[in-house]
């Protein structure tokens, strides 16, 4: 089979490897989407010579292609139409029981870190880690949902956002776009903040109802405007900047809810101001559990969601060198690899 493989200095190269053999409780799963994440470019960045020797990506869905032994046919029948959920843990403790492999109490691998990823023609996973694809929803949109879509679609659910709310979300990359989408579908006046034009006009078309730019001003001023002087509801951090998820948390009404999903780097918040004299709660959202990507593509399918909008490219595997460069570059939204045409 091919996959891409990165050693760092922002390189990558398609390699032709052996094809992968399920073990115990594996399954041969064919990949026929494969999202790109901003993760996916820590990597790609990381020094020369840091490279893992395994496939990167980690927005699986496709196909099961063989059963390994002890896998139940019956449960996980060759041709199931699956995503992926990108983690596995030691599948014994109450963390990985309620289908939060990633926070398990003993450890946890990833796929496209520390097992080899989706970025390929195929990957050998544990059966448990597969979640049932509803037959109307595409490949495409089941890897989005394998990563971002699900991560914003988690976080809105812990906002519990209702019908008639405004939801302001900050960073309009494919989290942020995800999220729009969501909240409008769930009856939500959202607010989008950006300062990339093409993002904001994609968020627009998503669903928001008004964008920000943030050069042009206060964008806490501009959110307490739009709201007529309340504030909003809820409020969603997707870009992981110090000053947007302030401002994110200072732009929330009176009992307001926020969320940090975007990774890394810190804020700072006056607890008095920011915090207890609003009332404010606030949460931190780390992607999803198998449950929560398979009650995601439920919503999907019932409610008819154009997950697909998300994507501004769509490449073959054998592309993934110049796909990778111009991801680094930020040009677009999100892109997906598809490894077998």
């Amino acid at each position: 089979m091919r996959a891409a493989f990165t050693d760092g200095g922002r390189t990558l190269e398609v390699r032709e490897v052996p094809d992968p053999v399920p073990g115990e409780g594996e399954v041969l799963f064919e990949v026929r989407a494969s999202g790109m994440c901003g993760s996916d470019l820590h990597a790609y960045r990381a020094p020369v010579g840091s490279g893992s020797g395994l496939p990167i990506g980690h927005e699986p869905c496709g196909v099961v292609a063989g059963l390994g032994p002890g896998v139940d046919a019956s449960a996980t029948p060759v041709g199931m139409r699956a995503i992926q959920h990108h983690y596995s843990g030691c599948g014994g403790c109450d963390q990985c029981m309620a289908g939060w492999t990633q926070l398990c109490r003993v450890s946890y691998i990833g796929y496209g870190y520390e097992a080899p990823g989706s970025h390929a023609q195929y990957m050998v996973v544990p059966a448990d880690t597969l979640v049932p694809l509803p037959d109307e929803v595409s490949f495409t949109a089941g890897a989005a949902m394998a990563c971002g879509t699900g991560t914003a679609f988690q976080a809105l659910r812990r906002l519990v956002v209702g019908p008639g709310e405004t939801v302001a979300v900050f960073g309009l990359g494919p989290v942020g776009l995800s999220a729009t989408q969501f909240a409008a579908s769930m009856g939500a006046r959202v607010i989008g903040v950006d300062p990339v034009a093409e993002r904001r006009s994609l968020a627009e078309s998503m669903g928001a109802d008004v964008t920000v730019d943030p050069a042009d001003g206060d964008s806490v001023e501009a959110l307490w405007d739009l709201t007529g002087g309340r504030g909003a509801a809820c409020g969603l951090d997707a870009t992981g900047n110090a000053t947007a998820r302030n401002q994110m948390v200072r732009s929330l009404g009176t009992w307001g809810r926020g969320c940090f999903v975007g990774e890394g780097g810190d804020v700072t918040l006056d607890v008095s101001d920011d915090l207890l004299r609003r009332q404010i709660t606030l949460h931190g959202s780390w992607t999803f559990s198998t449950a929560g990507v398979a009650e995601c593509a439920r919503y999907v399918a019932r409610h008819g969601i154009d997950v697909d909008m998300v994507f501004t490219h769509t490449w073959a595997l054998d592309d993934a060198p110049e796909a990778f460069r111009l991801f680094d570059a930020q040009v677009g939204a999100k892109a997906v690899i598809l490894p077998n045409g």
